[in-house]
């Protein structure tokens, strides 16, 4: 089986975050040990817990000003990893309203922090979740994404 750490993140998340009947989720140990009898691996664990606690940190710490009409100019790094479709989508987003700057910034940040080579667009939608979830005040950006996110999801795959 080869599982990732952004299959590990994808599991807490659904499991997890999306579950609105849990007030206070497992601890970390717990979950540890529920994701090894789910059979991903433990090193991708342990980066899955270290990239959400990345996730908690960047919302401290990132605060970019919001001004009309600029641009994101990405680097060469950043460019290899967010596709043009996928760059175009946060432009997007931030035209919409729906990601302001310090958010794209976190959704970039975390998306770099991803250990994987492949990255695509339906990735970046899920990661653009989980940052919105845990930013305060994006509510409704929050729902409006989480729309986009399981509306897209191919009938087939939800019972």
């Amino acid at each position: 089986m080869k599982e990732n750490m952004f299959d590990v993140l994808m599991y807490l998340f659904e499991h997890y975050y999306l579950d609105d009947d849990t007030e206070a989720g497992p601890d970390r140990e717990s979950l540890h040990t529920e994701l090894l009898e789910a059979g991903f691996p433990p090193v991708e664990i342990s980066q899955a817990f270290e990239w959400l606690e990345g996730l908690s940190v960047q919302q401290h710490q990132m605060q970019v000003p919001q001004t009309a009409n600029t641009i994101r100019i990405y680097a060469d790094v950043e460019t290899e990893r967010l596709s043009s479709e996928s760059r175009g989508f946060l432009l997007f987003l931030e035209q919409m309203g729906i990601l302001p700057a310090d958010a794209r910034e976190r959704v970039i940040e975390r998306v770099m922090a991803l250990e994987t080579d492949d990255f695509d667009l339906t990735q970046l939608k899920w990661v653009i979740l989980m940052v919105l979830f845990n930013q305060p005040g994006a509510e409704a950006a929050y729902a409006w994404m989480e729309d986009l996110v399981f509306d897209s999801v191919p009938g087939g795959y939800l019972h």
